[in-house]
């Protein structure tokens, strides 16, 4: 991965983490890693735990950025998940729940769309 494309989506993230935040959303974590995978963003809102996975594009050319969270990719996640859950919150607390949010930056404009429920764990 290039730089440009490290800072291109760190920014990505960053402007995920406004958009949750003024949407009412507390995020718990940005970037939690485990041996499974990484989890951008970790979230509550009402009585759901949501964790989501960010995709910044700045074309179409490899496809809408939800396209990349492809099975594989979505079990690394859930894998994530369980730990986190795990290690930090106790078991039936909380509803869990799957997100992508995607970023496109777009000549001077950036646009976002997030999907709930983008995927779901079992």
């Amino acid at each position: 991965m290039t730089r440009y494309c490290k800072e291109m989506g760190r920014s990505g993230e960053q402007l995920a983490v406004q958009h949750l935040a003024e949407a009412g959303y507390t995020i718990l974590e940005t970037n939690y890693t485990t041996r499974f995978a990484e989890v951008d963003i970790i979230a509550a809102i009402e009585d759901y735990l949501v964790f989501i996975e960010v995709k910044t594009r700045t074309s179409l050319k490899k496809g809408l950025p939800r396209e990349a969270v492809h099975p594989g990719k979505q079990h690394k996640i859930i894998q994530a998940a369980q730990q986190y859950l795990k290690t930090r919150f106790p078991a039936g607390q909380h509803h869990i729940r799957f997100d992508v949010l995607e970023v496109f930056f777009e000549k001077d404009q950036c646009r976002i769309n997030h999907i709930p429920y983008a995927f779901h764990a079992g």
